[in-house]
Protein backbone atom coordinates (compact mmCIF):
# COMPACT_ATOMS: atom_id res chain seq x y z
CA UNK A 1 0.00 0.00 0.00
CA UNK A 2 1.43 3.53 -0.81
CA UNK A 3 1.80 6.41 1.20
CA UNK A 4 -1.11 9.38 0.10
CA UNK A 5 -1.51 12.85 0.73
CA UNK A 6 -3.99 13.83 3.70
CA UNK A 7 -5.27 17.46 2.14
CA UNK A 8 -6.04 15.07 -1.12
CA UNK A 9 -7.99 12.43 0.43
CA UNK A 10 -9.44 14.80 2.50
CA UNK A 11 -10.79 16.93 -0.42
CA UNK A 12 -12.22 14.15 -2.22
CA UNK A 13 -14.53 13.62 0.77
CA UNK A 14 -17.92 15.41 1.58
CA UNK A 15 -18.18 18.58 3.75
CA UNK A 16 -17.20 18.30 7.14
CA UNK A 17 -20.01 18.45 9.62
CA UNK A 18 -21.00 21.36 11.49
CA UNK A 19 -23.03 19.84 14.36
CA UNK A 20 -22.14 19.98 18.18
CA UNK A 21 -21.48 16.65 20.13
CA UNK A 22 -24.41 15.54 21.78
CA UNK A 23 -22.95 14.44 25.26
CA UNK A 24 -23.67 10.72 26.56
CA UNK A 25 -26.61 11.25 29.18
CA UNK A 26 -24.71 9.13 31.45
CA UNK A 27 -21.78 9.40 33.42
CA UNK A 28 -18.50 8.26 31.00
CA UNK A 29 -16.10 6.29 32.85
CA UNK A 30 -12.79 5.96 30.90
CA UNK A 31 -10.14 3.15 31.57
CA UNK A 32 -6.95 4.07 29.89
CA UNK A 33 -4.36 1.82 29.32
CA UNK A 34 -1.50 4.27 29.56
CA UNK A 35 -2.01 7.97 30.90
CA UNK A 36 -1.81 9.77 27.68
CA UNK A 37 -5.09 9.31 27.21
CA UNK A 38 -6.04 12.54 29.06
CA UNK A 39 -4.85 14.35 25.88
CA UNK A 40 -8.08 16.23 24.45
CA UNK A 41 -9.59 16.60 28.07
CA UNK A 42 -9.50 19.19 30.78
CA UNK A 43 -11.19 19.72 34.44
CA UNK A 44 -11.30 15.86 34.82
CA UNK A 45 -10.37 13.47 37.61
CA UNK A 46 -7.79 11.19 36.78
CA UNK A 47 -8.07 7.85 39.36
CA UNK A 48 -5.07 5.69 39.87
CA UNK A 49 -6.76 3.11 41.84
CA UNK A 50 -9.74 1.97 41.28
CA UNK A 51 -11.09 0.72 45.07
CA UNK A 52 -15.29 0.70 45.30
CA UNK A 53 -15.28 4.25 47.36
CA UNK A 54 -13.22 5.96 45.03
CA UNK A 55 -15.58 4.71 42.01
CA UNK A 56 -18.31 5.97 44.32
CA UNK A 57 -16.93 8.94 44.31
CA UNK A 58 -15.99 9.38 40.67
CA UNK A 59 -19.65 8.60 39.89
CA UNK A 60 -21.04 11.06 42.08
CA UNK A 61 -18.70 13.88 41.25
CA UNK A 62 -20.02 16.53 38.74
CA UNK A 63 -17.39 15.91 36.15
CA UNK A 64 -18.71 14.55 32.87
CA UNK A 65 -16.08 12.04 32.65
CA UNK A 66 -13.71 10.38 34.73
CA UNK A 67 -10.77 8.54 33.81
CA UNK A 68 -8.91 5.33 35.72
CA UNK A 69 -5.36 4.56 35.28
CA UNK A 70 -4.83 1.19 34.54
CA UNK A 71 -1.58 1.16 32.90
CA UNK A 72 -2.50 -2.32 31.46
CA UNK A 73 -0.17 -1.82 28.44
CA UNK A 74 2.61 -2.71 30.54
CA UNK A 75 1.14 -5.74 31.52
CA UNK A 76 1.19 -9.33 30.35
CA UNK A 77 -2.35 -9.88 28.82
CA UNK A 78 -3.51 -12.42 31.85
CA UNK A 79 -2.45 -9.74 34.32
CA UNK A 80 -4.44 -7.18 31.88
CA UNK A 81 -7.52 -9.13 31.65
CA UNK A 82 -7.79 -9.66 35.13
CA UNK A 83 -7.31 -6.06 36.09
CA UNK A 84 -10.05 -4.96 33.68
CA UNK A 85 -12.08 -7.70 35.12
CA UNK A 86 -11.63 -6.27 38.77
CA UNK A 87 -12.87 -2.79 37.98
CA UNK A 88 -16.01 -3.95 35.84
CA UNK A 89 -16.96 -6.13 39.18
CA UNK A 90 -16.31 -2.72 41.30
CA UNK A 91 -17.84 -0.29 38.68
CA UNK A 92 -21.11 -3.06 39.13
CA UNK A 93 -20.52 -2.23 42.88
CA UNK A 94 -20.01 1.28 42.75
CA UNK A 95 -23.40 1.47 40.14
CA UNK A 96 -25.15 -0.37 42.49
CA UNK A 97 -24.59 1.93 45.90
CA UNK A 98 -24.80 5.07 43.92
CA UNK A 99 -27.87 4.41 41.53
CA UNK A 100 -26.12 6.08 38.99
CA UNK A 101 -25.57 4.86 35.30
CA UNK A 102 -22.46 4.98 33.78
CA UNK A 103 -21.30 3.80 30.52
CA UNK A 104 -17.27 2.79 29.80
CA UNK A 105 -14.61 3.54 26.88
CA UNK A 106 -11.74 1.54 26.61
CA UNK A 107 -8.71 4.23 25.70
CA UNK A 108 -5.89 2.53 24.31
CA UNK A 109 -3.39 3.92 21.60
CA UNK A 110 -4.23 5.55 19.23
CA UNK A 111 -1.13 3.31 16.42
CA UNK A 112 -3.51 0.48 17.35
CA UNK A 113 -0.36 -1.10 20.33
CA UNK A 114 -2.61 -2.63 22.89
CA UNK A 115 -4.32 -5.64 24.81
CA UNK A 116 -7.15 -6.35 21.57
CA UNK A 117 -9.73 -7.86 21.75
CA UNK A 118 -8.61 -9.47 25.22
CA UNK A 119 -9.40 -6.25 27.69
CA UNK A 120 -12.85 -5.63 25.84
CA UNK A 121 -13.80 -9.60 25.88
CA UNK A 122 -12.93 -9.38 29.95
CA UNK A 123 -14.49 -5.81 30.78
CA UNK A 124 -17.63 -7.08 28.69
CA UNK A 125 -17.81 -10.39 30.93
CA UNK A 126 -17.70 -8.25 34.30
CA UNK A 127 -20.03 -5.90 33.58
CA UNK A 128 -22.49 -8.45 32.83
CA UNK A 129 -22.39 -9.06 28.89
CA UNK A 130 -25.07 -7.76 26.94
CA UNK A 131 -23.34 -5.32 25.08
CA UNK A 132 -25.05 -4.53 21.38
CA UNK A 133 -20.96 -4.49 20.22
CA UNK A 134 -18.06 -2.51 20.46
CA UNK A 135 -16.88 0.38 18.58
CA UNK A 136 -12.95 0.82 17.51
CA UNK A 137 -12.65 4.56 17.27
CA UNK A 138 -8.69 4.92 16.66
CA UNK A 139 -8.77 8.94 15.52
CA UNK A 140 -6.55 11.24 16.84
CA UNK A 141 -5.96 14.43 15.16
CA UNK A 142 -3.27 15.78 17.37
CA UNK A 143 -1.06 13.15 16.61
CA UNK A 144 -2.06 12.93 13.01
CA UNK A 145 -4.11 9.35 13.69
CA UNK A 146 -7.06 9.44 10.73
CA UNK A 147 -9.59 6.17 9.27
CA UNK A 148 -10.85 6.90 6.24
CA UNK A 149 -11.99 4.27 3.86
CA UNK A 150 -11.33 1.85 6.40
CA UNK A 151 -7.42 2.32 6.26
CA UNK A 152 -6.03 3.69 9.17
CA UNK A 153 -3.33 6.09 9.12
CA UNK A 154 0.15 8.07 10.57
CA UNK A 155 -0.01 11.38 9.10
CA UNK A 156 3.66 12.94 9.09
CA UNK A 157 2.64 16.27 7.41
CA UNK A 158 0.60 15.93 4.59
CA UNK A 159 1.42 12.21 3.82
CA UNK A 160 -0.09 9.39 5.40
CA UNK A 161 1.50 5.85 5.98
CA UNK A 162 -1.24 3.07 6.31
CA UNK A 163 -0.32 1.98 10.13
CA UNK A 164 0.48 -1.52 9.57
CA UNK A 165 3.73 0.18 7.67
CA UNK A 166 4.94 2.32 10.41
CA UNK A 167 7.37 1.55 13.10
CA UNK A 168 4.14 1.04 15.64
CA UNK A 169 3.30 -1.90 13.69
CA UNK A 170 5.94 -3.87 14.19
CA UNK A 171 6.54 -3.25 18.24
CA UNK A 172 8.42 -6.30 19.81
CA UNK A 173 5.03 -6.30 22.30
CA UNK A 174 1.28 -5.66 20.09
CA UNK A 175 2.81 -5.46 16.37
CA UNK A 176 0.20 -6.44 13.94
CA UNK A 177 0.37 -6.13 9.99
CA UNK A 178 -3.15 -4.91 8.62
CA UNK A 179 -3.58 -1.01 8.16
CA UNK A 180 -7.31 -2.15 6.99
CA UNK A 181 -9.07 -1.82 10.47
CA UNK A 182 -11.63 -4.93 9.32
CA UNK A 183 -8.16 -6.91 8.43
CA UNK A 184 -6.74 -5.89 11.80
CA UNK A 185 -9.77 -7.08 13.95
CA UNK A 186 -9.32 -10.67 11.92
CA UNK A 187 -6.16 -10.56 12.70
CA UNK A 188 -6.12 -9.41 16.52
CA UNK A 189 -8.90 -12.11 17.26
CA UNK A 190 -7.00 -14.61 15.66
CA UNK A 191 -10.10 -15.00 12.95
CA UNK A 192 -13.11 -15.20 15.40
CA UNK A 193 -14.05 -12.07 14.22
CA UNK A 194 -13.51 -12.36 10.32
CA UNK A 195 -13.49 -8.92 8.40
CA UNK A 196 -16.52 -10.05 6.02
CA UNK A 197 -18.63 -9.37 9.63
CA UNK A 198 -17.25 -6.24 11.03
CA UNK A 199 -19.56 -3.41 10.37
CA UNK A 200 -18.22 -0.14 8.44
CA UNK A 201 -19.43 3.18 9.09
CA UNK A 202 -17.92 5.28 6.63
CA UNK A 203 -17.25 8.61 6.19
CA UNK A 204 -19.77 9.04 3.68
CA UNK A 205 -22.45 7.68 6.63
CA UNK A 206 -21.28 10.35 8.53
CA UNK A 207 -21.25 13.27 6.66
CA UNK A 208 -23.91 12.36 3.32
CA UNK A 209 -26.41 10.45 5.33
CA UNK A 210 -26.12 11.90 8.81
CA UNK A 211 -26.57 10.47 12.13
CA UNK A 212 -30.21 8.80 11.75
CA UNK A 213 -28.45 6.26 9.33
CA UNK A 214 -25.47 5.87 11.41
CA UNK A 215 -27.79 4.89 14.16
CA UNK A 216 -29.80 2.23 11.63
CA UNK A 217 -26.59 0.82 10.71
CA UNK A 218 -25.49 0.48 14.13
CA UNK A 219 -28.72 -1.62 15.21
CA UNK A 220 -27.49 -3.89 12.46
CA UNK A 221 -24.54 -5.06 14.78
CA UNK A 222 -25.20 -8.67 15.76
CA UNK A 223 -25.08 -9.13 19.45
CA UNK A 224 -21.18 -9.05 20.54
CA UNK A 225 -20.19 -7.60 17.17
CA UNK A 226 -17.80 -5.18 16.24
CA UNK A 227 -18.08 -2.02 14.26
CA UNK A 228 -15.19 0.37 12.38
CA UNK A 229 -16.01 4.11 13.12
CA UNK A 230 -14.10 5.76 10.11
CA UNK A 231 -13.17 9.32 11.38
CA UNK A 232 -11.38 12.22 9.52
CA UNK A 233 -12.54 15.27 11.74
CA UNK A 234 -14.14 16.69 15.06
CA UNK A 235 -17.42 16.91 12.57
CA UNK A 236 -17.42 13.56 12.24
CA UNK A 237 -17.57 12.54 15.90
CA UNK A 238 -19.85 14.89 16.71
CA UNK A 239 -22.43 12.94 13.97
CA UNK A 240 -21.66 9.93 15.68
CA UNK A 241 -22.35 11.35 19.34
CA UNK A 242 -25.74 12.11 17.59
CA UNK A 243 -26.30 8.94 16.55
CA UNK A 244 -25.28 7.21 19.57
CA UNK A 245 -27.57 8.95 21.79
CA UNK A 246 -30.83 7.81 19.38
CA UNK A 247 -29.68 4.48 19.52
CA UNK A 248 -28.86 4.59 23.47
CA UNK A 249 -32.29 5.42 23.62
CA UNK A 250 -33.30 2.77 22.04
CA UNK A 251 -31.71 0.64 25.15
CA UNK A 252 -28.56 0.33 22.47
CA UNK A 253 -25.28 -0.99 24.89
CA UNK A 254 -21.83 -0.39 23.30
CA UNK A 255 -18.49 -0.88 24.51
CA UNK A 256 -15.82 1.44 23.05
CA UNK A 257 -11.73 0.83 22.13
CA UNK A 258 -10.86 4.57 20.91
CA UNK A 259 -8.43 6.65 21.45
CA UNK A 260 -8.36 10.23 23.26
CA UNK A 261 -10.63 12.46 20.62
CA UNK A 262 -13.88 10.51 20.83
CA UNK A 263 -14.11 10.79 24.87
CA UNK A 264 -13.94 14.80 24.25
CA UNK A 265 -16.50 14.34 22.09
CA UNK A 266 -18.53 11.65 23.85
CA UNK A 267 -18.38 13.39 27.32
CA UNK A 268 -18.58 17.07 25.57
CA UNK A 269 -15.87 18.62 26.78
CA UNK A 270 -15.10 21.60 24.62
CA UNK A 271 -11.28 22.34 23.67
CA UNK A 272 -9.40 25.06 26.12
CA UNK A 273 -6.54 26.77 24.74
CA UNK A 274 -2.51 25.14 25.71
CA UNK A 275 -1.59 25.73 28.98
CA UNK A 276 0.81 28.74 29.57
CA UNK A 277 5.00 27.83 30.58
CA UNK A 278 3.52 29.76 34.33
CA UNK A 279 0.91 27.25 35.08
CA UNK A 280 4.05 24.47 34.32
CA UNK A 281 6.55 25.93 36.49
CA UNK A 282 6.64 26.33 40.48
CA UNK A 283 7.30 29.84 40.26
CA UNK A 284 8.25 30.31 43.99
CA UNK A 285 11.41 27.27 43.14
CA UNK A 286 14.99 28.02 42.23
CA UNK A 287 15.64 24.32 41.84
CA UNK A 288 16.23 22.74 37.87
CA UNK A 289 13.45 21.01 36.14
CA UNK A 290 13.26 17.42 35.32
CA UNK A 291 12.42 15.64 31.91
CA UNK A 292 12.68 11.51 32.24
CA UNK A 293 12.42 9.84 29.32
CA UNK A 294 11.90 6.29 28.64
CA UNK A 295 9.98 5.59 25.31
CA UNK A 296 12.77 4.00 22.63
CA UNK A 297 10.66 4.85 19.52
CA UNK A 298 12.38 6.82 16.60
CA UNK A 299 10.24 10.13 17.04
CA UNK A 300 11.48 9.79 20.59
CA UNK A 301 14.95 9.55 19.79
CA UNK A 302 14.68 12.31 17.44
CA UNK A 303 12.83 15.09 19.57
CA UNK A 304 15.74 14.06 22.11
CA UNK A 305 18.61 14.53 20.06
CA UNK A 306 16.21 18.13 18.88
CA UNK A 307 16.45 18.84 23.02
CA UNK A 308 20.43 17.93 23.56
CA UNK A 309 21.05 20.11 20.28
CA UNK A 310 18.65 23.38 21.04
CA UNK A 311 18.61 23.30 24.28
CA UNK A 312 22.75 23.33 25.26
CA UNK A 313 22.24 23.87 29.05
CA UNK A 314 20.05 21.06 30.20
CA UNK A 315 22.13 18.08 31.50
CA UNK A 316 22.23 15.57 29.56
CA UNK A 317 22.12 11.58 31.90
CA UNK A 318 21.95 8.77 29.98
CA UNK A 319 20.69 5.38 32.33
CA UNK A 320 22.87 2.57 30.86
CA UNK A 321 19.86 -0.35 30.03
CA UNK A 322 22.46 -3.02 29.76
CA UNK A 323 23.56 -2.36 33.26
CA UNK A 324 20.27 -1.98 34.41
CA UNK A 325 19.55 -5.72 33.01
CA UNK A 326 22.84 -7.34 34.65
CA UNK A 327 21.73 -7.80 38.41
CA UNK A 328 25.25 -6.99 40.20
CA UNK A 329 25.39 -3.81 38.32
CA UNK A 330 21.71 -2.73 38.49
CA UNK A 331 22.11 -1.11 41.88
CA UNK A 332 25.71 0.97 40.74
CA UNK A 333 24.37 2.52 37.48
CA UNK A 334 20.91 3.62 39.81
CA UNK A 335 23.25 5.28 42.54
CA UNK A 336 24.91 6.92 39.91
CA UNK A 337 22.13 8.72 38.01
CA UNK A 338 20.49 9.46 41.15
CA UNK A 339 23.16 11.55 42.65
CA UNK A 340 24.27 13.18 39.83
CA UNK A 341 20.78 14.02 39.15
CA UNK A 342 20.08 15.19 42.53
CA UNK A 343 22.88 17.39 42.49
CA UNK A 344 21.99 19.05 38.92
CA UNK A 345 18.47 19.89 40.13
CA UNK A 346 19.64 21.54 43.75
CA UNK A 347 21.83 23.92 41.76
CA UNK A 348 19.36 24.78 39.47
CA UNK A 349 20.37 22.81 36.80
CA UNK A 350 17.33 21.39 34.50
CA UNK A 351 18.67 17.46 33.30
CA UNK A 352 16.92 14.91 31.39
CA UNK A 353 17.71 11.20 32.54
CA UNK A 354 17.18 8.81 29.40
CA UNK A 355 17.32 5.36 28.89
CA UNK A 356 20.31 4.35 26.20
CA UNK A 357 18.67 4.64 22.67
CA UNK A 358 19.58 1.28 21.43
CA UNK A 359 16.07 -1.13 21.81
CA UNK A 360 16.88 -4.39 23.81
CA UNK A 361 13.88 -7.20 22.99
CA UNK A 362 13.20 -10.34 24.68
CA UNK A 363 12.32 -13.87 23.12
CA UNK A 364 8.67 -13.33 22.56
CA UNK A 365 6.07 -10.16 23.64
CA UNK A 366 5.51 -11.44 26.96
CA UNK A 367 9.94 -11.24 28.02
CA UNK A 368 9.74 -7.90 25.84
CA UNK A 369 7.41 -6.57 28.12
CA UNK A 370 9.24 -8.02 31.29
CA UNK A 371 12.51 -5.86 29.97
CA UNK A 372 9.98 -3.08 29.91
CA UNK A 373 9.22 -3.24 33.60
CA UNK A 374 12.78 -3.10 34.55
CA UNK A 375 13.74 -0.35 33.20
CA UNK A 376 10.65 1.61 33.95
CA UNK A 377 11.23 0.26 37.59
CA UNK A 378 14.64 1.68 37.93
CA UNK A 379 13.94 5.02 36.76
CA UNK A 380 10.65 5.11 39.47
CA UNK A 381 13.02 4.12 41.99
CA UNK A 382 15.51 7.19 41.28
CA UNK A 383 12.29 9.66 41.41
CA UNK A 384 10.92 8.23 43.45
CA UNK A 385 14.39 8.23 45.91
CA UNK A 386 15.18 12.52 44.89
CA UNK A 387 14.68 14.81 47.63
CA UNK A 388 14.60 18.06 46.04
CA UNK A 389 11.52 18.75 44.30
CA UNK A 390 11.98 20.03 40.68
CA UNK A 391 10.20 23.30 39.30
CA UNK A 392 8.45 21.32 36.51
CA UNK A 393 8.44 17.59 35.55
CA UNK A 394 8.01 16.14 31.84
CA UNK A 395 7.94 12.29 31.78
CA UNK A 396 8.35 11.09 28.19
CA UNK A 397 6.59 7.62 26.93
CA UNK A 398 3.18 5.85 27.97
CA UNK A 399 4.70 3.49 30.42
CA UNK A 400 6.88 5.31 31.62
CA UNK A 401 5.13 8.42 33.09
CA UNK A 402 2.24 5.94 34.19
CA UNK A 403 4.77 4.15 36.22
CA UNK A 404 6.40 7.35 37.65
CA UNK A 405 3.16 8.93 38.43
CA UNK A 406 1.82 5.98 40.31
CA UNK A 407 4.88 4.65 42.08
CA UNK A 408 7.57 7.31 42.08
CA UNK A 409 5.77 10.44 42.69
CA UNK A 410 2.30 8.30 44.66
CA UNK A 411 -0.31 9.72 42.70
CA UNK A 412 -3.50 8.31 43.62
CA UNK A 413 -6.52 11.46 42.34
CA UNK A 414 -4.87 13.80 39.55
CA UNK A 415 -7.18 16.87 37.87
CA UNK A 416 -6.48 16.79 34.34
CA UNK A 417 -5.43 20.65 34.11
CA UNK A 418 -5.59 20.79 29.88
CA UNK A 419 -2.69 20.55 27.06
CA UNK A 420 0.69 21.94 27.48
CA UNK A 421 1.33 20.94 23.42
CA UNK A 422 -1.16 19.20 21.45
CA UNK A 423 -1.75 16.08 22.52
CA UNK A 424 0.11 16.60 25.37
CA UNK A 425 -1.97 16.22 28.64
CA UNK A 426 -0.82 17.82 32.14
CA UNK A 427 -1.48 16.87 35.30
CA UNK A 428 -2.09 18.26 38.36
CA UNK A 429 -1.03 15.98 41.23
CA UNK A 430 -3.21 15.45 44.48
CA UNK A 431 -2.56 16.56 48.10
CA UNK A 432 -1.65 12.60 48.83
CA UNK A 433 1.81 12.54 46.59
CA UNK A 434 5.14 13.20 46.99
CA UNK A 435 4.91 16.95 45.51
CA UNK A 436 1.49 17.92 46.08
CA UNK A 437 -0.18 20.56 42.98
CA UNK A 438 2.94 19.47 40.74
CA UNK A 439 2.52 19.77 37.40
CA UNK A 440 3.01 16.74 35.76
CA UNK A 441 3.95 16.77 31.82
CA UNK A 442 2.54 13.58 30.37
CA UNK A 443 4.72 13.70 27.04
CA UNK A 444 3.44 10.80 24.82
CA UNK A 445 6.47 8.93 22.83
CA UNK A 446 4.23 8.93 19.25
CA UNK A 447 3.16 12.54 19.74
CA UNK A 448 5.30 15.62 18.35
CA UNK A 449 7.34 16.60 15.74
CA UNK A 450 11.27 16.44 15.85
CA UNK A 451 11.60 20.39 17.68
CA UNK A 452 8.31 19.13 20.57
CA UNK A 453 10.12 18.99 23.66
CA UNK A 454 12.72 21.41 22.81
CA UNK A 455 10.21 23.83 22.09
CA UNK A 456 8.32 22.71 25.40
CA UNK A 457 11.81 22.98 27.60
CA UNK A 458 12.75 26.10 26.28
CA UNK A 459 9.65 27.68 27.04
CA UNK A 460 9.59 26.04 30.50
CA UNK A 461 13.40 27.39 31.38
CA UNK A 462 12.81 30.99 29.81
Amino acid sequence: MTKKSLSALLAALPPEPRVVPQPAAVKVIVLDDDPTGTQTVHGIPVLTEWSVPSLEAGLRDPAPCFYVLTNSRALPVAAACELNREIGRNLTAAAARTGLAFTVVSRSDSTLRGHFPAETDALASALGGGFDGTLIIPAFFAGGRYTIGDIHYVADGDTLTPAGETEFARDASFGYRASDLKQWVEEKTAGRIPAATVVSISLEDLRARGAGAVAAKLTTLPRDGVAIINIAARGDLAVLTEALALTERTGKRFLFRTAGDFVAAYAGIAPRPLLSNAELRAADSATGGLIVAGSYIGKSSAQLEALFQGCPGVTRLEIAVEQLLLPERRAAEMSRCRAELESRLAAGTSAVLYTSRRLITGADAQASLAIGEKISSALVEIVRSLTVRPRWFVAKGGITSSDLATEALGIRRALVLGQALPGVPVWQAGPESKWPGLAYVVFPGNVGGPDAIRQLVAGLIG
